[in-house]
């Protein structure tokens, strides 16, 4: 926890940057903090600050749904920690975060001083979640199956999927990613190989459990 330690908080509520914020320069005091409003501000921050030490990452903000988000910068952006910090206090979400790659899950009703317990923890290279989140046991065959198809998918291919979840057509996905619809189409084709699907239709349920986190099957909610 240097003073080059670099910390970004990415959540669309103005009020919850701010307690984040608190929350860090307790745990860090030296750092320099970076708020985000999107996952768009977030992709350009880490584009210009590859080196950041840890993001805070809001389940639910404009551009990032469900795990979305976590998928896209542990694909974009391997080396940097990510934790989740949201409103969701469902254990098998937890847990999937964890499994997804997330070095943490904080949940927005933590008190400060444990948020900067958490920090600090994760800053030093550990895992934080809740004292009564099991990580250590058995993983169903059908989740860790999911999780695998869904890890292997390029950061571009976690966009394109989730733009075909909002129903746009492979010419509206090409002009929001600045890509010809050739290029979209070799992403689908490329998802639909990955996720073991046979249409988009498919791939887009595969993109809503995704938003939902509902393929965990034996996990207990609480």
């Amino acid at each position: 926890m240097s003073a080059a330690s670099r910390i970004v908080i990415a959540d669309d509520h103005p009020l919850v940057r701010g307690a984040l914020r608190q929350a860090v320069e307790g745990a860090a005091p030296n750092c320099v903090i970076t708020e985000c409003g999107d996952l768009s501000e977030l992709t350009k921050e880490l584009d210009a600050n590859p080196d950041a030490d840890l993001v805070m990452l809001d389940l639910s903000m404009p551009g990032v749904r469900g795990f979305s988000g976590l998928m896209y910068l542990r694909a974009q952006h391997p080396g940097v920690p990510v934790v989740v910090v949201s409103a969701n206090e469902d254990r098998g979400v937890m847990r999937r975060c964890i499994d997804f790659g997330a070095s943490g899950f904080i949940p927005k009703t933590t008190a400060i001083d444990s948020m900067r317990v958490a920090i600090r923890a994760i800053l030093a290279g550990d895992t934080w979640t809740p004292p009564d989140v099991v990580l250590d046991g058995p993983v169903d065959k059908e989740t860790a199956d999911i999780v695998r198809r869904l890890s292997s998918l390029t950061p571009q291919q976690v966009r394109v999927l989730m733009m075909l979840s909002e129903g746009l057509l492979n010419k509206q996905i090409a002009y929001e990613l600045s890509v010809s619809e050739a290029t979209v189409k070799a992403h689908v084709s490329a998802i639909l190989q990955k996720l073991g699907v046979e249409s988009r239709t498919q791939a887009v349920i595969a993109a809503a459990k995704i938003e939902a986190g509902q393929w965990q099957s034996d996990f207990p909610a609480g």
